[in-house]
C-alpha cells in the first residue's frame, strides 16, 4: 500500500512540473540567422501564465509583441516597419530550456529563418 502511494504522488509531481510553462519573462539578446544576414534584436518579455507581451526591439525599432508559451514551447510575433515604411509580421517558434530558447522564424515573403536566444 505505501508503494502504492508513493508511486502516485511521484506520477503527479513530474505531470504537474511537466504541466507548468516555462519563466520567459526578462530581456533576451536574440541572435537571428537568415539568408539575408544576421540580427541581434533584443526581446523584452511580460508574462502572464501563458500569455506573453512585451517590445521588440531590432534594426528598425520597437514593436510590440504578442505571443503564447504551451510547456517549453514558445511562439511570439511582431509587426515590424522597415526604412521604406512598409511592415510586415516577424513569427518565432521555438522551444525555451531554461536561460536560453531557439526556433525557426519568419518574415513572410523575406523568408524563413532560425534563432537562437540567452536570457539576461
Amino acid at each position: 500500500m505505501y508503494r502504492r502511494i508513493v508511486a502516485v504522488v511521484v506520477a503527479a509531481s513530474l505531470w504537474s512540473a511537466a504541466a507548468v510553462a516555462a519563466d520567459v519573462a526578462g530581456t533576451w539578446n536574440l541572435t537571428v540567422k537568415m539568408s539575408a544576414g544576421t540580427g541581434t534584436p533584443t526581446l523584452v518579455l511580460k508574462q502572464d501564465g501563458e500569455t506573453l507581451t512585451g517590445t521588440y526591439t531590432g534594426r528598425f525599432g520597437t514593436s510590440p509583441v504578442k505571443g503564447k508559451l504551451s510547456g517549453n514551447g514558445i511562439e511570439f510575433s511582431s509587426t515590424v516597419t522597415g526604412p521604406m515604411g512598409g511592415s510586415g509580421d516577424v513569427t518565432y517558434q521555438g522551444t525555451v530550456d531554461g536561460a536560453s530558447m531557439s526556433g525557426t522564424v519568419s518574415l513572410g515573403p523575406m523568408g524563413d529563418g532560425t534563432f537562437t536566444g540567452t536570457k539576461q
